[in-house]
């Protein structure tokens, strides 16, 4: 997971609102952050966001970036925030076995839901185009995106050595879709 979560979220209430083509949620102080599919000039910022989440060797390249979010079959959702600007976004594959590719949350942003809210709206999207689970991988030092995950109803399904590209072991995580 982008830039990951620090610990363990405490208990909060979160609500979602159906808005005409985008859901708002509001987190327990008002903020409010309005989920919507990725848009063209949104890459660039997505993907400082990227570098900043992730150390060398995790953190996508321009290119590698652009290839996964134009990737056929695949869809990227944004988390913007009331004044429009991306505090956050997934990449997810569809498939019968859906894949996260990548969850990035600013630092600013971090605590606050938007890593839950991107995370439950890929996956009502992947259940509603009949995906039955979803997989993803986690550097095995990632210990803050292994706890979210877990929270999430994620579980560690194998290791896969030597994953990313600076050598680091990867664990690969997956969910059962139901419902």
């Amino acid at each position: 997971m982008g830039c990951g979560k620090p610990g363990p979220l405490r208990r909060r209430r979160l609500r979602a609102v159906s808005a005409t083509s985008a859901s708002l949620a509001r987190y327990n102080v008002g903020v409010a952050f309005v989920i919507r599919d990725f848009k063209p000039e949104d890459f660039e910022t997505l993907w400082r966001m990227d570098q900043e989440c992730f150390p060398p060797g995790i953190a996508y390249s321009r290119q590698e970036l652009k290839g996964y979010v134009r990737h056929r079959g695949s869809f990227t959702l944004v988390a913007a925030a009331e004044d429009g600007n991306p505090e956050g976004f997934i990449v997810v594959h569809e498939g019968p076995t859906g894949h996260v590719i990548t969850i990035d949350v600013r630092a600013a942003a971090r605590r606050s839901g938007v890593g839950s809210l991107l995370l439950q709206a890929a996956e009502d999207r992947l259940r509603a185009a009949g995906s039955h689970a979803v997989g993803l991988e986690t550097a095995v030092d990632n210990l803050a995106a292994l706890s979210f995950y877990k929270r999430h109803g994620y579980n560690v399904i194998r290791t896969w050595p030597r994953y990313y590209s600076n050598g680091m072991d990867a664990l690969v995580m997956k969910k059962e879709l139901t419902g």
